[in-house]
């Protein structure tokens, strides 16, 4: 999701570019909401990986199969990009009356719109669902499955199992954290912050594309027993 920005955002960092044509603003709005799709709905299987390594540790291989795997990674991508199909072919034939100037270093669908003077009902409407269907589901099911992960861990009456099995999920938990808080933060910007400064939607902007992958690295690398040993040995040479 990051790459799919880069153009358009070193473009304007380095003074190179201050605009991007429709045809390319449009395809860039299809992959930066694509892959957040898949995205979530990546984080969605993983929590069903956590549920069912930790709930049913028995069944876990019969369960998630290679074919299963493959069969929810394909679900995960038609979801993700042929549902957007359409609200995204219709962005080429509306007419864009309005200042030409995006609230972001990149395209948005809810940018476009703000820009389009067509009606734009059909395409409010269905992202609004498409939402709803994807990213609010996936965040509810991810909530869902960790309060089950949670009630079958208390179950346990080792303290130290409980703990080892928390730890688990504690990786996952932080990754889910760090996508969906810029994505609430930057929908409560577009609708409620249309009085505050131009830097903020930029800001939040940049955040929702950048923050992910800057800290998805070490948020699953961190627990890691190398980098643990690393990091103490740069500590002891401080002292």
């Amino acid at each position: 999701m990051g790459l799919s920005t880069v153009h358009t955002v070193l473009g304007i960092l380095w003074g190179l570019s201050q605009e991007v044509s429709l045809d390319a603003c449009i395809t860039q709005t299809y992959f930066i909401h694509g892959l957040s799709l898949t995205e979530s709905g990546v984080l969605l299987a993983m929590a069903f990986d956590r549920f069912t390594a930790i709930c049913n540790p028995l069944r876990y291989t019969s369960i998630l199969t290679n074919a299963r795997i493959i069969r929810i990674g394909l679900g995960i991508l038609g979801r993700s990009f042929l549902f957007i199909i359409v609200p995204i072919i219709r962005l080429k034939f509306f007419h864009y009356c309005h200042s030409h100037v995006l609230s972001h270093s990149f395209c948005l669908h809810q940018d476009l719109l703000r820009l389009a003077c067509s009606d734009i009902r059909f395409n409010s409407f269905y992202a609004l669902a498409l939402v709803i269907c994807t990213l609010f589901l996936d965040s509810v099911l991810i909530l869902i499955s960790y309060i089950l992960i949670l009630y079958s861990v208390l179950a346990i009456a080792s303290q130290e199992e409980r703990l080892k099995l928390l730890q688990t999920c504690v990786s996952h938990i932080c990754a889910v954290l760090v996508f969906y808080i810029p994505i609430i933060g930057l929908t409560m910007v577009h609708r409620f912050g249309k009085h505050l400064s131009p830097v903020v939607h930029v800001l939040m902007g940049n955040i929702y594309i950048i923050f992910p992958p800057l800290m998805n690295p070490i948020i699953y690398s961190v627990k890691t027993q190398q980098i643990h040993a690393r990091i103490q040995r740069w500590f002891s040479m401080k002292r």
